[in-house]
């Protein structure tokens, strides 16, 4: 259990310096990160800890969740 908590704590730095950069979709975040070795799974419980900690804007246009930081 710890392992996968180390994980998405990890995926979700990944996920807060790429939406430093710019805003981005989670289909972009699941490519981007997937190269980094994170599965699809970890990088959504990785937006949904930022989401919980009140860091992330999140948006709904045309089917597609649009994520920036606060």
């Amino acid at each position: 259990m710890d392992d996968v908590c180390f994980s998405i704590g990890e995926a979700a730095g990944h996920v807060y310096r790429l939406l430093e950069k710019d805003e981005s979709t989670t289909a972009k975040l699941k490519r981007t990160l997937k190269k980094s070795g994170f599965d699809s799974e970890t990088v959504l419980m990785a937006v949904g800890w930022l989401a919980r900690e009140d860091k992330l804007l999140m948006e709904k246009i045309d089917h597609v969740c649009v994520i920036k930081l606060k």
